[in-house]
């Protein structure tokens, strides 16, 4: 594990606080976007390395999404919708599903845990292009 100073620390804590007061699911970009809109100085890079670090802390949870991952601030086992028109994501709430590891680990694979993300149009986009919209 990497010691960090406190301007590190205190940068990769602004990072956890800004991703936790969102729920949309940011890129790295996004969240980059927002606190540099708040004032914070801080480079991209800082935010893709307190990310990672975050990651694997295991106090932020990734979403590997094209074209860009995407961050979650809830990290316990849940499942998420991409809007493939408005390219929101949701979080569902289904209960986790063990049993899927287990199929899985049938076939004689290790498995930790899964992701699962359902790919479609969210209700608002399904209402826009049922009334003929963009």
């Amino acid at each position: 594990m990497k010691i960090m100073n406190r301007q590190e620390r205190g940068k990769r804590d602004r990072v956890l606080r800004e991703l936790a007061a969102r729920m949309d699911h940011p890129t790295a970009e996004e969240l980059y976007l927002a606190l540099r809109e708040k004032g914070e100085a801080i480079s991209l890079a800082t935010v893709y390395r307190a990310l990672r670090a975050l990651a694997e802390e295991g106090l932020v949870a990734t979403l590997p999404l094209a074209p860009a991952e995407r961050f979650d601030p809830t990290t316990h086992p849940h499942y998420h919708f991409h809007c493939l028109r408005c390219d929101r994501v949701f979080d569902l709430e289904l209960s986790y599903k063990p049993e899927l590891d287990r199929a899985i680990e049938a076939l004689g694979f290790s498995v930790h845990h899964h992701t699962l993300v359902f790919h479609g149009l969210c209700p608002a986009c399904q209402a826009q292009r049922e009334r003929g919209g963009p």
